[in-house]
């Protein structure tokens, strides 16, 4: 029986070919770091489809967070989507060693090639399973469907103003799942980035968290409507985050944000 191969196939196998390159030295630094995008993007579409098929399942909503404000989402998913030993879609190439190891060891180091993680243990009724939960993607945690939603003013988890379903208009800028340090974040748009290339880890907010230079100024990211594609890092400040978000914030160009306030490792990125 003859059987065609599918765009995801084709996709799979295009990534292949660029790896074995890459482990050949057939192409340099800037294919290298190519590569590494595309594979990183292609990570996201099929998360894209992973939440397409949930939301379908589920009424039209995202799953809540096991105490029904957004927090740990990830243990309320199917054991095969959260054993990040067996899912290597949790990872974009640039960030594949978590900070925590498999014995509870924190890792010295940490920088935005870190990835979050080993987290184990049960939560809410629900199991991080056997091998633990780890990544270097994040949830926007304003798209939950959560049951008791945080009010606004509450610092990092105001989810009062949630999508909850992917059924939206712009969903084409509402980020979903996003190259970051945490598994869940809640920006605002006063947020600051980091002072420091590095610094991320340390910084006081959750846009810090995500404003992190793993792909030459710009990170991968999915949107509500399920299309992936790279994210400036200034742009993160104009995507519409949650439905009362101010995408003309202080940190855009429509908000008045001046070149001098951007820390010195991103002022010769793309404004926006």
């Amino acid at each position: 029986m003859k059987t065609a191969f599918t765009k995801k196939d084709l996709a799979v196998v295009s990534i292949c070919l660029l790896f074995l390159l890459m482990s050949l030295g057939a192409i340099g630094d800037s294919g290298r770091r190519r590569a590494k995008e595309m594979v990183c993007l292609s990570n996201l579409h099929q998360w894209g489809h992973f939440f397409a098929a949930y939301t379908e399942a589920n009424d039209g909503k995202f799953m809540s967070g096991f105490d029904g404000t957004g927090y740990w989402w990830p243990w309320q998913l199917e054991e095969q989507y959260k054993d990040w030993k067996q899912n290597k879609t949790w990872f974009c190439p640039t960030a594949t060693k978590p900070i925590i190891d498999e014995k509870g060891n924190a890792v010295p180091t940490l920088n935005i090639f870190s990835a979050w993680g080993i987290y184990k243990g049960d939560y809410g009724g629900y199991s991080a399973g056997p091998n633990g939960i780890a990544g270097s993607y994040g949830l926007n945690g304003h798209v939950l469907a959560t049951e008791n939603p945080a009010p606004r003013g509450t610092r990092y988890m105001s989810t009062v103003d949630n999508w909850g379903t992917p059924n939206v208009p712009g969903a084409n800028n509402i980020p979903l799942f996003i190259d970051a340090l945490r598994f869940d974040l809640w920006p605002w748009p006063e947020d600051a980035p980091a002072p420091h290339e590095y610094a991320a880890w340390t910084s006081q907010n959750l846009m810090a968290r995500c404003c992190i230079n793993r792909h030459n100024g710009a990170v991968s990211c999915l949107f509500l409507d399920f299309s992936a594609r790279k994210v400036g890092l200034k742009e993160l400040w104009t995507l519409k985050w949650n439905r009362t978000f101010n995408t003309e914030g202080p940190w855009t160009l429509a908000g008045g944000v001046w070149p001098s306030d951007w820390p010195e490792w991103m002022r010769n990125f793309r404004d926006y």
